[in-house]
């Protein structure tokens, strides 16, 4: 899995590696991030170095590259409860001065591929806060609902912000092929 996709322009996607923990970390460090995420402030490349030594079966951490350099991040991370086997929540980051240039457009659809046509999920969830415009466009873009608001979810610089659940349903769930017996 850590073929390399190339997409239009000069931007490949492809699997995170434990190099990469320095870069992952300047994009996490940008206030985009860690404003319209649950990341903290300063996050340490120590921290991402682990996640990345570390890794979870159940987590596929895939980066976005402009010109050799990480300017996008986005994970999948599958269910282990068996009964939920067929749900995944998603996290996205894009580096601040490469927002709204298509990155997060192009790591999405890598992520929904992935999701519908390898992992066989059923079901993305995701959390973004009610007042990310850009964020909410980007999920609709590609399916998604909004399925509840978490009132009070999250502290962000100081203040209490809500929350929107939303949720993709796959469009077209693989089915059985039809019996030739």
């Amino acid at each position: 899995m850590n073929m390399t996709t190339p997409v239009p322009g000069s931007l490949e996607i492809r699997r995170a590696e434990i190099s990469d923990a320095a870069q992952i970390q300047r994009v996490h460090a940008g206030a985009g991030a860690y404003t319209g995420t649950l990341q903290l402030p300063h996050p340490s490349i120590d921290m991402w170095h682990e996640r990345l030594t570390q890794p979870d079966p159940n987590r596929y951490l895939l980066v976005g590259l402009v010109d050799g350099v990480i300017v996008g991040t986005a994970g999948l991370h599958l269910e282990a409860n068996m009964r939920r086997r067929h749900v995944a929540s998603l996290g996205i980051a894009v580096a601040d001065d490469f927002a709204g240039k298509g990155i997060g457009t192009a790591l999405m659809a890598e992520l929904v591929n992935l999701a519908d046509n390898w992992l066989h999920i059923l079901r993305i969830e995701l959390t973004v806060f009610t007042d990310n415009a850009s964020g909410i466009a980007l999920y609709r873009k590609f399916g998604f609902e909004i399925e509840g608001t978490h009132r009070a979810d999250v502290l962000r610089d100081g203040k209490l912000v809500d929350g929107y659940s939303m949720a993709r349903l796959h469009p077209h769930p693989p089915q059985l092929p039809a019996s030739t017996v």
